[in-house]
Order: C-alpha cells, then structure tokens, then sequence
C-alpha cells in the first residue's frame, strides 16, 4: 500500500530518533554494567531494547507504507560522563522522541493515517509513562537521597 511521502518521511525522522535513542541507552548501559550499577545496567539494557522494538515497529510500518527505512541518519547522542548527566542525557532524548511522536501523530490525523496514528500513540504511552517518567524519577532520587546514596542502592 503505498503512503504519503509525508508520512514516510515523518517516520523516518522517528526513527532517526529511535535509533539514536537505541545508540545513546546502549553505551549507558554498557558503562552501568563496566562500574557496577547492576540495577542501572538492567533498567538501562531494557530500555534499550524497548527501544530496538520501537524502531523495528517503525520499520515495518515504513515497509509496509512501501518506503525505504532510512538506517544510516542518527540524531546525536551525547554520552554522559556521570551517572546524573547519563540519566538527564537519556532523558532529554525521551522528551525529543515524545515531542517529535505527537507530531506525527498529528500529521497522521491530518492525513487520515489512523493505522499509523494508532501504532504512534502506542509508541508514545511507552517514551511517556514509561521511560521519561522514570528517568525524572530517577533525577528525584537522587535530589533526595543524594548520588552517594543513590549509586549505593543501584549496585
């Protein structure tokens, strides 16, 4: 079924974003595991996964809208030096993607691509309440207890 190239192209810009996100989760975790923050690593390692999903999901909707999934462009990543900057780092990409979602979802609405649009609102409930929710409730945590205390319970 070919789609508008304005929806491709909209998703595309996703997955940029996606895989970025999926790159940028991959080294924190990496670095997590490397100083010992197992819980780190493994909420991290997740979220890098959830982001691997998110990207295929992408992916087959560009295929199946008879695009070309654009794996080579990335948005930047930064890679946090410390624990806080890795945490607020991942979070500012959350924000990104959530931004660039609801975009596209209007786009979609727009456009009357409701089967996107409905896939895209599932891909945001997940960057929102999931990921950017929990990376602020990290950043909370640490405001609180203190980093300290805070890597000591992440170990």
């Amino acid at each position: 079924m070919q789609g508008p190239k304005i929806i491709i192209d909209a998703l595309n810009k996703l997955l940029a974003n996606e895989l970025a996100a999926m790159d940028q989760y991959f080294i924190h975790s990496e670095m997590y595991a490397d100083w010992g923050l197992e819980k780190l690593y493994e909420r991290i390692s997740h979220e890098f996964d959830d982001e691997k999903s998110h990207a295929k999901a992408l992916i087959a909707r560009i295929l199946f809208l008879e695009g070309t999934p654009d794996m080579t462009t990335r948005d930047g990543i930064v890679v946090g030096t410390d624990v806080p900057s890795m945490l607020e780092s991942d979070l500012r990409v959350e924000y990104s993607v959530a931004r660039l979602l609801k975009e596209t979802i209007s786009l979609c609405e727009k456009e009357q691509d409701y089967v996107t649009r409905d896939m895209l609102v599932t891909l945001l409930d997940d960057t929102e309440v999931d990921h950017a929710y929990w990376l602020e409730q990290q950043l909370r945590l640490i405001k609180m207890l203190g980093l300290p205390n805070y890597l000591q319970s992440q170990m």
